[in-house]
């Protein structure tokens, strides 16, 4: 093995030879199993860019008509009615922590930059957090610290995807899959301290696939607890169902996982970006409006969360809603009023589903969301005893894009250029969770957007409010005129040409990229 980033005190705290013992034999044993998932994938989208989508042809009759559960939720896991996500970095962590949520989503991923400095960073702020010792100083002398342990929320960690690498460290010059080193090193870091407490290590999944990817976790997970000594089903998951094809397993993925699974979570903003790249070449009606247009009152998107709460609840499982994406306006009442209305909308339509839980993308939301989930809830933790249908023309209504109300604007192309170049500016420079006019974005911005604008260039759209045609000309002329506006603030014109090159490239390019964020980890590779 051979580590090209940084070393530090911190780097030998957390990359001890027996936590790189435990990371590497997990990973040579699952990486091979990787690989031929992450083809599969490749196949995947071909063979549905050649002869479309049937839903019905991927739903194993045999799991869905056997009665089973998934295994009985541990008791810091039957209330999660709020859950707040946020990378781990110290203060916004103890934030978090504090915030009254029942659950903080520790993110790795992507709310959190792959810079090996953040990568170490993560795994102390976890540990710390696991032994309830994390401290934070402020230049100007405040400090923060962690409530009482009963006080605190739920840690569930998300490690990166299993399509990232962890570029800097290296095995016979291959770089480790990333997911397997952020949770091999959570584990055998925490599993001890977090067992002395009455807890376990939990865990959300991102961006699976399909039930073979959850089933190469939960192999995972059994081979780690039987290494560390762990008890066969301590370890427990929530999978984000946040791509097209897995929205059609949601049932296979919970069975794959059942002896270490929590729940689903809608993680609605990847999703849309995975049916835009499923269906990117599909034609003219798998255009969707605007990215701002697209609401969870659209349709497929109600079929999408109606079956969620479905095969959960049917199956002892929660279901956790989406992200909450506003945060407070503190100088402006009028338009704070109406972004926490929004808020407050959103959770009470989830509520209304189904749904156990929801996110939260900052504490000050934390009280709305929860207030609404306890005027339904009231004495109970959850609604997993609530059965919801199917809806009648499911599973093809997931994909019923024609049905979308709203517009392709060239204001909206504007919005996307504009939000994505001025996130990858801070993703590159280090900061993955970032607030762009009042909302908190992440990487799933960026995905949607170039998505949209390469998907519209290849299908020669029309903007309603200009009449002019999407073309690659038009597209650069917008990205032209952003870097122009950017030059004029006070931004540096090295981290401006970095971040516009990038989302150029992936926008425009002939062949489309899958991920947006192994493309921009090369940019940060020197450390």
């Amino acid at each position: 093995m051979r580590i090209t980033g940084a070393l530090s005190d911190e780097t030998e705290e957390i990359l001890t030879p027996e936590a790189v013992a435990f990371v590497l034999e997990l990973s040579a044993k699952f990486q091979p199993r990787l690989s031929e998932l992450l083809g599969e994938r490749i196949v995947r989208r071909k063979r549905i860019s050649r002869h479309g989508f049937d839903g019905n042809d991927s739903i194993n009759h045999e799991i869905r008509s056997q009665d089973w559960k998934v295994a009985p939720h541990p008791p810091q896991l039957l209330d999660r009615r709020v859950e707040i996500t946020g990378p781990t970095e110290a203060k916004m962590a103890i934030n978090a922590l504090n915030s009254g949520a029942k659950v903080w989503l520790a993110d790795l991923e992507d709310s959190n930059t792959p810079h090996w400095e953040n990568v170490i960073n993560s795994q102390i702020v976890l540990k710390r957090v696991s032994t309830h010792t994390l401290t934070f100083e402020q230049q100007n002398g405040k400090q923060y610290k962690l409530n009482a342990l009963a006080e605190t929320a739920q840690t569930i960690v998300r490690p990166r995807g299993l399509h990232m690498l962890e570029r800097n460290v290296l095995v016979n010059e291959v770089p480790l899959p990333a997911a397997f080193f952020d949770a091999g090193l959570y584990l055998f870091h925490n599993h001890n301290q977090l067992a002395s407490v009455g807890k376990a290590p939990l865990f959300y999944l991102p961006k699976l696939e399909s039930e073979f990817e959850a089933r190469l976790w939960n192999d995972f997970f059994v081979e780690a607890q039987a290494s560390l000594g762990i008890s066969y089903g301590t370890i427990r998951s929530t999978v984000l169902i946040e791509t097209i094809t897995a929205a059609f397993k949601m049932e296979e993925i919970l069975f794959e996982l059942k002896d270490h699974i929590s729940g689903l979570n809608a993680g609605r903003w990847d999703y849309l970006f995975s049916i835009i790249k499923t269906f990117r070449d599909a034609g003219q009606e798998f255009i969707l409006p605007d990215r701002d247009q697209i609401t969870m009152n659209a349709p497929f998107m109600q079929t999408y969360a109606q079956a969620m709460v479905h095969s959960c609840h049917k199956r002892g499982a929660m279901a956790i809603g989406g992200m909450a994406a506003f945060i407070p306006i503190k100088n402006n009442s009028e338009l704070n009023m109406i972004a926490l209305e929004k808020v407050r909308k959103d959770k009470e339509r989830e509520v209304n589903q189904g749904f156990d839980g929801s996110w939260v993308a900052h504490p000050g939301l934390v009280d709305i969301c929860k207030g609404i989930f306890d005027s339904t809830l009231k004495n109970k933790l959850n609604q997993i005893d609530r059965q919801v249908d199917l809806p009648l023309d499911f599973p093809n209504s997931l994909v019923d894009l024609r049905s979308v109300k709203g517009t392709v604007t060239k204001s909206g192309l504007v919005n996307n250029v504009e939000v994505s170049v001025r996130y990858l500016m801070a993703w590159l420079a280090g900061s993955g969770a970032v607030a762009i006019n009042n909302l908190m974005e992440d990487a799933a911005t960026v995905e949607i957007s170039r998505s949209q604008i390469w998907q519209q260039v290849k299908n020669s759209v029309k903007f309603e409010d200009t009449g002019e045609v999407c073309t690659t000309e038009l597209v650069n002329d917008v990205i032209d005129r952003i870097y122009a506006k950017l030059i004029t603030e006070t931004c540096s014109e090295h981290e401006i040409e970095r971040a516009i090159n990038l989302f150029r490239e992936v926008s425009l390019a002939e062949d489309f990229l899958e991920f947006i964020t192994p493309k921009a980890s090369e940019l940060i590779d020197v450390n």
